[in-house]
């Protein structure tokens, strides 16, 4: 441990150097230097006071005013991360995951803070929600992006925003899939990967998906048992040219929609093991079927007509809950 240490320190100007090009001042690059140090530290906790103590004792001051009172743009950090990422991991075989941070916070004045589902407790509670962007392959996470989100109670509020330090360029009133869309956007063409990962907070959006899918991209995301769905093989019935009162807007489909819970329970469930793990190989039990998605538009009997085709996969896990 300790040769590793030292092989770390004596290794860690040249791995900062091009980083520390993106700081303007002398003082923002010796500091910005010191704080990822502390951050990489064995402090037991990485807030000021503990962090400086391992890296630089006596100058939590000096430390404080970079983090709160030294402006600094983050598009030239992000770009050698990325450039990083996609020598390391980049490619077909690469993943680019969507997630959410929540960080639990006391009080109203934290930017961004208000009662909002955190994923990390598993319930609404009082937190900063941060929208995630992570390259992955294998066992390695490379995380790209994290971008605040505002919740109404902010982002309909300018001034509050304002006084808190918002940056005059953070979209206000943005969803969190509108969030990850943008940072898609902006990494695609620095990083190559073959598919979008994303758990049921923003695969349940058929906005989302939609959007995906007219960028070109393949994804896989979480959904909920009650998503609709019609079968492969549904097609539209043709409007009537002649019908008495209004006429129709949109057909109707050949088929009912069924939620993918009943759907899957109709399959053969089978047991799979993908892969080897520390303590032994990974398994679980699946079923899974091509289906039309039922998120297009809304027909006069409030029906969604078929959309996209896709796969829907259900996992049964040891207790016997059923994740799609």
């Amino acid at each position: 441990n300790h040769d590793q240490h030292s092989r770390w320190t004596r290794h860690f100007p040249t791995w900062f150097s091009p980083f520390q090009t993106c700081f303007r001042h002398q003082a923002q690059q010796r500091w910005a230097r010191v704080y990822v140090q502390g951050l990489c530290s064995s402090a037991p906790r990485k807030s000021l006071q503990p962090l400086a103590d391992q890296v630089a004792p006596g100058k939590q001051d000096h430390l404080q005013h970079f983090i709160t009172d030294s402006p600094w743009k983050t598009v030239g950090l992000e770009r050698i991360v990325a450039d990083r990422a996609q020598h390391l991991l980049g490619g077909r075989d690469a993943v680019l995951i969507i997630d959410d941070t929540c960080l639990t916070k006391f009080g109203s004045h934290s930017v961004g803070v208000g009662r909002q589902y955190s994923g990390q407790a598993g319930k609404i509670t009082n937190c900063q929600c941060l929208v995630s962007v992570t390259l992955a392959r294998d066992e390695i996470p490379i995380p790209l992006r994290l971008r605040l989100f505002l919740p109404s109670e902010w982002s309909t509020h300018p001034e509050r925003c304002v006084q808190a330090g918002v940056p005059a360029e953070h979209p206000l009133g943005s969803t969190k899939w509108e969030l990850a869309l943008r940072e898609i956007d902006d990494l695609v063409g620095s990083v190559q990967f073959g598919m979008v990962l994303a758990d049921a907070g923003y695969g349940v959006n058929a906005k989302f998906r939609r959007a995906l899918t007219d960028r070109g991209l393949r994804w896989s995301v979480g959904t909920i048992r009650t998503q609709r769905v019609y079968p492969a093989h549904v097609h539209l019935i043709p409007i009537p040219k002649h019908v008495r009162g209004r006429p129709q807007k949109y057909p109707t489909p050949s088929e009912e929609a069924e939620t993918i819970e009943t759907v899957l329970s109709r399959e053969q469930w089978r047991r799979v093991i993908w892969r080897q793990g520390t303590k032994g190989p990974l398994m679980g039990t699946f079923a899974a079927k091509y289906v039309r998605l039922a998120d297009g538009n809304e027909n006069a009997r409030g029906q969604h007509l078929p959309g996209e085709g896709a796969w829907v996969i259900g996992e049964q896990r040891a207790r016997g809950e059923r994740k799609y």
